[in-house]
């Protein structure tokens, strides 16, 4: 699975791409005078976009998470809070 910053840094490449992607498209369908040609280039910098963020990649794990052994969470107890709004607070009569 993809680590956290896996996860971040997928999410800002695909902003990055899908952005330029459809700048490139705009500028040459506006310079072509094609709306075929503008939504083409932007389907592909889609398709590309997803081929590159979608699949969990090697350079997109590169910090596991290193999670704790069944047996040691079974020696360390969670932590109980405190619940105060219970608890009335003594006032002046």
């Amino acid at each position: 699975m993809m680590d956290w910053q896996g996860q971040k840094l997928a999410e800002q490449l695909m902003q990055i791409m899908l952005v330029s992607s459809a700048v490139v498209a705009f500028i040459s369908g506006y310079v072509l005078g094609s709306f075929q040609i503008m939504l083409l280039i932007y389907a592909a910098g889609v398709l590309l976009t997803s081929l590159i963020t979608v699949p969990n990649w090697p350079f997109l794990n590169r910090h596991p998470l290193k999670w704790l052994d069944p047996s040691e969470a079974e020696k360390h107890p969670k932590p109980v809070s405190a619940n105060t709004s219970s608890k009335k607070k003594a006032g002046k009569k």
